[in-house]
């Protein structure tokens, strides 16, 4: 059994997967505006009492390691380490973006996911998904076009209308840039509907596995969360002290 949290956004999102027999054996999945440290470690205690599994039976701890909400990264890397360090177990890093991706897996053209992250920029990547079969079994391999990266809504815009091809948008920046996306992209696109167009742990988990497999995971005391740029706190403090010298 595997325990996976997405607090990336403002969505909080925890799953338990058996990774032997690939199933998701619970999930819990609030987007309120309430903040994590309210709600993470209640609905991680709550899979496992509903399930009657043993916390100790635990395998990893997968995570969304960022991009995302520094508040929200903090708070599910804290618990992260913390249930890590007690059961002396590993934690799988699992970029943010992709994970978002992984949402859409299986769809034919781009996916990008896009996250709000201020000042006209957002957290992104370009995904695509690769038929691939053994025999008479298909299934598809993620492949990206372009890793997660913060930059700016019309960059990725123009990205995109020079790839040429049809693309899904998701994420909590799809309310926040909706409009310059139908305006400005020449390209067919439409967006994720309700249930995979936000934070999902199980997703997580998915892409998690094979990291996991590759024995890819690292112990409490070495993670951190990838921000990918300065908080706004860390922004004020540079510029302040550029202006004082």
């Amino acid at each position: 059994m595997i325990l996976c949290i997405d607090s990336s956004g403002l969505t909080a999102s925890t799953a338990i997967i058996d990774e032997e027999n690939d199933i998701a054996v619970a999930e819990y999945t609030v987007n309120l505006k309430k903040t994590h440290s309210e709600t993470l470690l209640p609905m991680i205690d709550e899979l496992y009492r509903l399930t009657g599994l043993d916390k100790r039976d635990t395998k990893a701890v997968m995570i969304a390691a960022g991009p995302g909400s520094f508040t929200g990264l903090r708070i599910g890397g804290a618990a992260a380490k913390g249930i890590a360090s007690a059961l002396n177990i590993p934690i799988i890093p699992v970029p943010t973006v992709d994970g978002l991706a992984y949402n859409c897996y299986g769809y034919d053209g781009y996916v990008c996911p896009i996250m709000d992250a201020r000042r006209n920029q957002t957290y992104t990547g370009i995904y695509s998904f690769k038929k691939v079969s053994d025999g008479n079994v298909y299934g598809y391999e993620m492949e990206t076009e372009l890793s997660q990266c913060a930059i700016d809504i019309q960059e990725i815009i123009s990205r995109l209308n020079k790839l040429g091809k049809a693309a899904v948008f998701l994420g909590d920046g799809v309310p926040v840039f909706r409009e310059t996306l139908d305006n400005s992209l020449t390209v067919d696109h439409t967006y994720a509907p309700m249930g995979l167009n936000r934070q999902n742990a199980v997703s997580i988990g998915r892409l998690g596995v094979k990291l996991y497999k590759e024995g890819k995971g690292v112990g409490a005391d070495s993670f951190a969360p990838e921000y990918l740029r300065q908080s706004q706190a860390e922004r004020e403090l540079r510029e302040g002290k550029q202006r004082d010298d």
